[in-house]
């Protein structure tokens, strides 16, 4: 019975990579053939080397001789020696061909699974990304996603493979020797079993352990870069550094645990390996008159232990990166198997009708909480913000002025109550429409470390870009003649999350970025509370230039902020303001 995890990760897979594992099948088939035709032609070939006129006796063998026209003992030496070396090749080559082709399908396997994961990952609602650590995400798509490759989806190859190759190995030995391979074999299979059984448990807990770890990690990893300021001037260094060493050194421990356990039993089974092999020897010789003859049996024994020792180990080492990789493939599995909601969750616009923000946005009756058992955010709030107006919001921190934006943008949906755009009823089925019209400028602007161009073009590929958009938009944003006063001008590099820019220079590019988009509304989630009071001028002055064809809405802690908004909502004093400015 094939554990449930294994059949949910193959449903997983693509059809392609299925049709792939298929082909590795039939040349693992081929290699074990390869395998029992090289073992074959150790008999033939050691009875020419000690007494070729035996061998030609052989009434088997007859028809190869004819075939051949080889009539006499000295003529079948070589092409007996060319049938073994012939024999070993096409056995090497079918097993490099395996271990080509199967390491290569398990890596792109992995990528599959990783990209996947990512891909669902971007494609959940904003509520699952609140509710979720990032570093558990990050550690999925980067770290477990690459771990399942060599910690499953290889051992699984490996498991199919071993099995059918020892499987063919002793069936061809058998037919040399019944007695000794079923003692010899069964032996080794005997306690290769028993040792499984013993480290089993050992194997899965210390798997777990190095799943939860990956997490903890990059979660130590994350909060310790991440406050890098606060670190170096709190000199709290050592607070991180034990927090990380903690985990690091329960990773390491189950890590080279589940080495050891892996890796021993061949040592043990190759020393009894040699002894039983030495006993078989000994035996052969009392029974035989000749040791001559007993030598071709003794080396079609020994090859078929040389080979089927490694498979063995192989087979049980697979085994135990599969229960060193259960916990792993757990987590994986719970992020692929991920609900997509796709009405709520549109990759493309949806091809309904237009939608377009021309003259009131309406909030109705509009109730919103965050779980079912905490209290209101927003209470029955109902606001009108006709287009091109200024509206500002205002309150003290968990307020809902957040909550509010986010449910402007289409991140979150009402608990109850509804937005209306020109009397359209916003819903899922044109959500992707409505966000389309919308651009964010956040207090802290994420900027990659690439050009000015391409990240006021943010998300475009290249060769997409609009590049006169671009201009206009640094324009309008008040930016472009410190760009266009640098060396390399729209081609200029900002360095890592922009460090080569000051904060009022990144806001601008934040509202470039929004200005390209050509959205109706612009919303300003307290884009300039971390600059000063004349950087925040002049951002402002950026703002207040953009035209009255843009509605505007921002979030502020300070009131003089909002001195030009003709709308403010007042969630101090839970009441709209209208100005007429």
């Amino acid at each position: 019975m094939i554990p449930k995890d294994y059949l949910q990760l193959w449903k997983l897979i693509p059809k392609k990579r299925k049709i792939q594992y298929i082909f590795i099948l039939i040349l693992v088939i081929l290699s074990a053939f390869a395998e029992i035709f090289s073992l074959g032609a150790i008999v033939p070939f050691l009875g020419v080397l000690i007494s070729p006129e035996k061998v030609f006796l052989i009434e088997e063998f007859r028809i190869i001789w004819d075939f051949f026209q080889i009539y006499s003992a000295k003529d079948i030496i070589f092409p007996v020696t060319l049938m073994f070396i012939t024999a070993a090749i096409l056995a090497g080559i079918t097993r490099i061909s395996l271990l080509y082709f199967g390491t290569r399908l398990s890596y792109a396997t992995g990528s599959d699974i990783s990209i996947e994961i990512y891909r669902k990952t971007l494609l959940q609602p904003y509520s699952v990304h609140v509710a979720r650590n990032s570093s558990e995400v990050i550690t999925g798509v980067s770290i477990k996603a690459n771990a399942i490759v060599g910690s499953v989806l290889q051992p699984i190859l490996v498991i199919t493979s071993s099995s059918i190759i020892i499987l063919t190995i002793i069936l061809g030995v058998i037919i040399v020797d019944p007695q000794i391979t079923f003692y010899s074999f069964g032996i080794f299979g005997i306690l290769y079993y028993a040792i499984a059984q013993i480290v089993k448990r050992r194997l899965f807990e210390n798997g777990k352990i190095v799943a939860k770890s990956h997490s903890t990690l990059q979660k130590a990893l994350q909060e310790g870069l991440g406050s890098i300021r606060d670190v170096l001037l709190d000199g709290n260094q050592e607070f991180y550094v034990n927090i990380y060493k903690k985990s690091d050194t329960l990773y390491r421990k189950a890590i080279g645990n589940n080495l050891f356990l892996s890796a021993s039993p061949r040592y043990v089974i190759e020393t009894i390996g040699i002894g039983l092999l030495a006993l078989f020897a000994y035996n052969l010789s009392l029974k035989s008159e000749s040791l001559l003859l007993v030598i071709p049996l003794l080396g079609a024994l020994a090859m078929g232990a040389q080979r089927i020792l490694p498979v063995l180990q192989q087979l049980y080492a697979s085994w135990a990166s599969l229960k060193n990789g259960k916990g792993m493939l757990e987590d994986v599995l719970s992020l692929l198997n991920a609900k997509l909601d796709m009405d709520s969750n549109p990759v493309q616009i949806q091809k309904t009708e237009e939608l377009k923000f021309e003259k009131l946005l309406q909030l109705k009756n509009v109730n919103f909480k965050y779980g079912s058992n905490l209290p209101y955010v927003l209470n029955n709030f109902s606001i009108d913000i006709l287009q091109g107006s200024r509206v500002g919001i205002i309150g003290k921190t968990g307020s809902g002025k957040s909550t509010l934006i986010d449910i402007i943008m289409g991140l979150l949906l009402p608990s109850s109550g509804q937005m209306m755009v020109d009397g359209k009823i916003i819903n899922q089925s044109n959500l992707r429409k409505w966000q389309s019209l919308i651009a964010h400028v956040p207090q802290t602007i994420y900027l990659a470390d690439s050009t000015i161009s391409e990240n006021i073009a943010f998300g475009v590929p290249n060769q997409e870009v609009d590049f006169e958009r671009v201009k206009t938009a640094a324009k309008k944003a008040q930016i472009s003649s410190y760009i266009e006063s640098l060396k390399e001008g729209y081609n200029s590099f900002v360095g890592e999350r922009g460090i080569r820019l000051s904060g009022g220079q990144k806001q601008r590019i934040g509202i470039a970025r929004a200005l390209y988009k050509n959205a109706s509304i612009i919303v300003f989630d307290e884009a300039t509370s971390a600059l000063d009071n004349e950087t925040e001028r002049a951002v402002m002055d950026s703002i207040d230039n953009l035209g009255t064809d843009l509605t505007i809405i921002m979030i502020a802690h300070r009131t003089s902020t909002l001195q030009k908004c003709n709308q403010i909502i007042d969630f101090n004093q839970t009441s709209t303001l209208n100005k007429n400015i």
